[in-house]
């Protein structure tokens, strides 16, 4: 028997990077991009390579290419990741796995290292075929804490849970990861948004645009950690964004909502560097009418366009520098 599951690329609508530091957010799973794993029992445990793991190239060119494209590292090392914690996960709640070994493979479609969270949906695709084979059932909410755990104690990747608990939960989610709640109980309290609730959203992300997450958001968890009262401020400020959208979303104002999409950027701008290459996506689109922040941590962004003429205004605007435009398809 083959086991098959698939998790979703992310966008964030509102709130980030807040996630990371007690705040307030809203994401949404994009399933226009996903992770497919497949796994079945074997008698030893084997972890397939996938094309970008691949160490054997045509020629200097073609492993200069795949570099640019991929990055220096595949999905292994996210697949073994998500396998140890959940093996340390069953261990601690003293659930004895039975003696099976399996084979798994992956691949995604989640364009790399634009802030879609391509890392993130592997671990959670992996965790979701392991329950499945294992016939272990672990609590929703505890399980965006295994994907992050996986990231940041196993590889040392700087992230929050709000990638995670979208891609966990699926369609569009509100967050609040209130201190409080975070320290008794270890994770935040997650409602789920209709999502017929959401305006027309668009995402563009460049596509040929490489860079590594982590590295962009550790200025400021250092700024942060160390007291920096504006960080704090600001962060804290962008939280708010994600709870007045949330009323937004109810209350059906798009007006509200494009001020505080393109506020959230803004606002993210004065706290970190951000690249001209992203930010001539933000003014791109927002010449063309269009709200925009980032989904991620960069490299794509999110907003609402009025209608097909803007769109495609977008499309044609954003092609020029060389970043691709879809309307996401939520569930």
């Amino acid at each position: 028997m083959i086991i098959e599951s698939r998790a979703y690329a992310r966008a964030g609508l509102l709130g980030n990077p807040s996630d990371g530091y007690y705040g307030k957010t809203i994401s949404i799973s994009v399933r226009n991009f996903g992770a497919h794993v497949s796994l079945y029992e074997t008698p030893e445990l084997r972890i397939e390579l996938h094309e970008q793991d691949q160490n054997v190239f045509r020629s200097i060119y073609h492993l200069s290419d795949s570099v640019s494209s991929m990055g220096y590292y595949g999905g292994i090392r996210l697949v073994k990741a998500a396998i140890k914690k959940f093996c340390v996960f069953c261990e601690e709640n003293r659930v004895k796995l039975p003696n099976k070994n399996f084979t798994i493979r992956y691949h995604s479609s989640i364009p790399r290292q634009v802030g879609l969270a391509g890392s993130s949906a592997i671990i959670t695709a992996t965790l979701r075929a392991l329950m499945k084979f294992y016939h272990i059932k672990i609590p929703i909410e505890i399980r965006p804490n295994i994907v992050l755990a996986a990231e940041k104690d196993e590889l040392g990747i700087n992230a929050g849970l709000q990638d995670r608990v979208a891609q966990v939960y699926e369609g569009c989610v509100y967050m609040d990861f209130n201190e409080t709640q975070m320290k008794a109980k270890g994770h935040g309290m997650y409602e789920r948004i209709r999502s017929s609730l959401l305006p027309n959203l668009y995402i563009a992300y460049k596509t040929d645009l490489t860079k590594v997450s982590g590295q962009v958001l550790n200025d400021i968890r250092s700024r942060y950690e160390k007291g920096d009262s504006f960080v704090r401020d600001t962060l804290q400020q962008i939280a708010e964004i994600a709870e007045k959208g949330k009323e937004a979303l109810v209350q059906k104002d798009v007006i509200k909502l494009n001020m505080l999409i393109n506020t959230n950027f803004d606002l993210r701008r004065k706290i970190m560097d951000i690249s001209e290459s992203n930010i001539a996506m933000v003014e791109t689109a927002r010449k063309c009418g269009a709200s925009a922040k980032f989904a991620g941590s960069g490299g794509s962004i999110i907003g609402i366009y009025e209608d097909d003429d803007m769109l495609n205004r977008l499309i044609i605007a954003l092609r020029g520098i060389r970043a691709r435009v879809i309307k996401p398809y939520i569930r």
